[in-house]
């Protein structure tokens, strides 16, 4: 699997901390990691509207298969990340929302609070969030006997948000393009998307405006 973790300019700091311990364990378990938001309070400035962009376009693009993100609060990135089709992201305080979210939503997405309630232990918090988000299989309910229903309805509110929403691209091209400009403007996020990118029409686009 390939994890894309984006921090945003408030929590930039913090960044050494997660990647850290996301490095841990999804070195343990063969998962390759990208850091593709800010490394510090002195990188390419991004807000979480920006992680938005950089995570549907990862995801959209099957560049990386989920991305972890946060703000503040997390909710901030949590509204960024779900207004996209194709992003399915989820809340996540402590390793049950990890684990929970895995087994009943099998989403791509995690919005993280790296602020509120980010105090003594805060690193074996995030550490065991991680175990429970990537650790054994994916959408098997909870409880069990529930599976069915809930894979049901996570395919349900997939085809809803894809309903309602424009195509991806042709939204892509409706956002202000700075903002567009501002979010795929990191080395590190452009080297993991081309890199990795599967798909001809998004890396043209991005091309096109890292080249404006």
């Amino acid at each position: 699997m390939k994890i894309a973790l984006m921090n945003e300019f408030s929590q930039a700091s913090k960044n050494a901390v997660v990647l850290e311990q996301l490095n841990q364990v999804a070195g343990d378990l063969g998962h390759s990691v990208f850091n593709v938001g800010m490394s510090d309070d002195n990188d390419h400035r991004l807000t979480y509207i920006h992680l938005g962009i950089i995570g549907s376009l990862l995801l959209n693009a099957k560049a990386v298969d989920f991305v972890v993100s946060g703000c503040g609060t997390g909710q901030g990135a949590l509204m960024s990340l779900n207004a996209y089709p194709g992003v399915a992201c989820g809340y996540c305080i402590d390793p049950a929302d990890a684990f929970l979210f895995a087994q009943i939503n099998n989403g791509n997405a995690l919005a993280i609070p790296f602020a509120k309630g980010f105090g003594w232990g805060a690193e074996l918090n995030i550490r065991y969030i991680f175990e429970k988000a990537f650790s054994g299989d994916k959408g098997q309910g909870y409880p069990p006997e529930r599976k069915e229903s809930q894979v049901t309805n996570a395919g349900i509110l997939n085809d809803i948000k894809d309903a309602t929403c424009k195509t991806y691209l042709e939204g892509l091209k409706a956002i202000d393009p700075e903002l567009i400009k501002t979010a795929v403007g990191g080395e590190r996020f452009q080297a993991c998307f081309f890199e990795n990118c599967q798909v001809q029409e998004l890396a043209d686009f991005v091309r096109a405006v890292v080249e404006s």
